[in-house]
């Protein structure tokens, strides 16, 4: 599975979140997975979007043919949108489902990781934070993801942003160091975003 994280500033946010309801012409596009996203809670003009694709391939055709009309409804609303590709490589939790309409705020985490450094983070990631996110309440399912050039993505999906922010105060600091992760993540940016149901695809 193929997943595309879009992050962007968004200088018109009406125009922004009109355009966004457009992208509801994915559905039927083969090999479309689902898309999700909403606005950062900490910086209330970044929007998040996350989608899934089968593979690559499927993705490559839907952006050679149907996507520059879709996105032509959000053009001028952003600026400095950065995209990214992953490749799944495992599940947070099991069953991963591209579903959004259960889950309140995604947690994204993006990590570059020392090249030496790959296969204990990987590990680490499977694990001790598997473990603890998977038996964490409220956290609902979740994917880890990697791109070439050592680039890492989390994504999970929680109930409620106070089940997240419980899970951050309980185990994030002692989890950290037994999972090594300042020795083996060379730079991590991470946000909370607020889903918006209405982006739901």
């Amino acid at each position: 599975m193929l997943v595309k994280w879009i992050r962007c500033t968004v200088v018109d946010r009406r125009g922004f979140e009109r355009g966004q309801r457009k992208w509801a012409g994915l559905l039927g596009e083969p090999g479309f997975r689902g898309q999700g996203g909403g606005w950062s809670r900490r910086r209330p003009e970044v929007a998040h979007v996350f989608g899934f694709w089968e593979s690559r391939a499927f993705y490559d055709s839907f952006m050679a043919r149907a996507h520059d009309r879709l996105a032509a409804a959000q053009s001028g609303t952003y600026k400095d949108i950065e995209v990214k590709l992953f490749d799944h490589r495992f599940d947070v939790k099991t069953g991963f489902e591209p579903r959004f309409t259960d889950a309140d705020v995604v947690r994204v985490a993006h990590c570059r990781v020392h090249e030496e450094r790959v296969d204990h983070f990987a590990l680490m990631q499977e694990k001790v934070w598997n473990p603890a996110m998977a038996g964490s309440p409220g956290m609902l399912r979740g994917v880890f993801a990697e791109a070439p050039g050592h680039e890492f993505l989390v994504l999970s999906m929680w109930q409620s942003a106070a089940e997240h922010g419980k899970y951050r105060a309980d185990r994030v600091e002692r989890l950290s160091l037994r999972a090594q992760t300042e020795t083996d993540v060379a730079a991590l940016t991470g946000d909370v975003v607020q889903l918006d149901v209405d982006w739901t695809v």
